[in-house]
């Protein structure tokens, strides 16, 4: 039961790589390598979240998840407090990935401190 708990976690952090993974790549495939705020941006919260994302899937640690959601929370709002709001696609791309990330790290979170929800 603790091994198949700790494999549905490991499922949520493969999917924080593979946005982590997304979202720094996402200034070239968006189209927004030029644009040096919301490069810089995507390049260090992708690296910090892939990061965190390969740290928890060799050892589980509740804080990584958290530190996730707020990466996830400031992917969210860095459109606004950095000023690249009126870039569409720039701003879209962090708040769609800020959402999935705040989504998949809550979940972890969730599932760590509610084990007994899937029996």
């Amino acid at each position: 039961m603790a091994m198949k708990l700790m494999e549905g976690r490991k499922g949520q952090d493969w999917i924080n790589l593979v946005l982590a993974i997304c979202l720094f790549i996402s200034p070239w495939i968006i189209g927004f390598a030029a644009e040096t705020t919301p490069a810089w941006n995507a390049w260090v919260a992708g690296f910090v979240l892939g990061a965190l994302a390969l740290a928890t899937l060799s050892a589980f640690a509740e804080w990584e998840e958290w530190a996730n959601l707020v990466i996830g929370l400031w992917l969210i709002v860095s459109p606004w407090l950095l000023g690249f709001m009126a870039s569409t696609n720039t701003m879209a791309t962090h708040v769609v990935l800020g959402v999935l990330v705040v989504a998949a790290s809550a979940w972890a979170v969730w599932d760590f401190r509610h084990p007994h929800a899937h029996a």
